[in-house]
């Protein structure tokens, strides 16, 4: 007995050892969250002060009772704008195409530069992925002039310049992706007498739908975050 007492004891102690060296872990983890959340919270507290005040005193000044009283007037006044339902249609016409652009065209040029061979493969690839190290910010005066060849600003000129540059990552993203799938799928589609478009269509795709669900979100998100390349080159529309 003595003996079994020791035997769960010595785990006990080895948990509360083990608990205990990891409190500086989560003592760490819990502040920078904190100081993550931060930011997020300041912006919620302000959005429900006055203007007059917000713009002269801290947000953490409501803590203190002397940051004013809180409220949803902000709110009450986006809403009532005429202008927020037009802007929230133009964010989406430009979000949704400028994500479903890349997806299309990249799902493809990753599969040619994962599964086919043809010359000079390997240089264009890398050509494409060296698109991804050029700021966004650096093109917009090259292709506003080029734009500006083509017609006056509009929705359409915004999302295709999303689409450009969102493709070399999207590509890199499937292609790494497509690289896990195993090469005896493909082989057993074709001993079935289908052709690469079947084989992409229904071995590569249904497998890619992860990959191509975590690139639309955030794709999606930068687009919709984004307002230099809208100011750029929307206009007023």
């Amino acid at each position: 007995m003595a003996t079994r007492a020791l035997e769960i004891a010595g785990p006990r102690r080895s948990a509360w050892r083990q608990a205990l060296e990891n409190v500086p872990i989560h003592v760490f983890f819990i502040v920078a969250g904190v100081l993550w959340a931060l930011p997020a919270i300041g912006l919620l507290v302000t959005s429900l002060r006055p203007v007059g005040l917000f713009t002269v005193t801290g947000w953490w000044t409501i803590f203190t009772g002397t940051g004013g009283q809180v409220g949803i007037d902000n709110y009450r006044h986006l809403f009532d704008s005429p202008l927020l339902a037009g802007s929230f249609v133009n964010s989406i016409l430009i979000a949704v195409p400028a994500t479903i652009i890349p997806v299309l065209f990249a799902t493809l040029s990753a599969y040619a530069f994962t599964w086919l061979n043809f010359p000079g493969k390997t240089i264009f690839f890398l050509l494409l992925i060296a698109l991804m190290v050029v700021p966004l910010q650096m093109a917009l005066i090259p292709v506003a002039q080029l734009y500006g060849f083509i017609g006056p600003p509009g929705i359409v000129k915004v999302f295709l310049f999303h689409a450009a540059f969102a493709l070399p990552y999207a590509t890199f993203l499937f292609r790494n992706f497509f690289l896990g799938i195993p090469h005896e799928l493909l082989e057993s589609g074709r001993m079935d007498g289908a052709n690469d478009w079947r084989i992409f269509r229904t071995i590569i795709l249904p497998l890619a739908y992860p990959a191509i669900a975590s690139f639309a979100v955030f794709q999606f998100l930068w687009v919709w975050n984004d307002l230099l390349v809208g100011l750029v080159f929307a206009g007023n529309t």
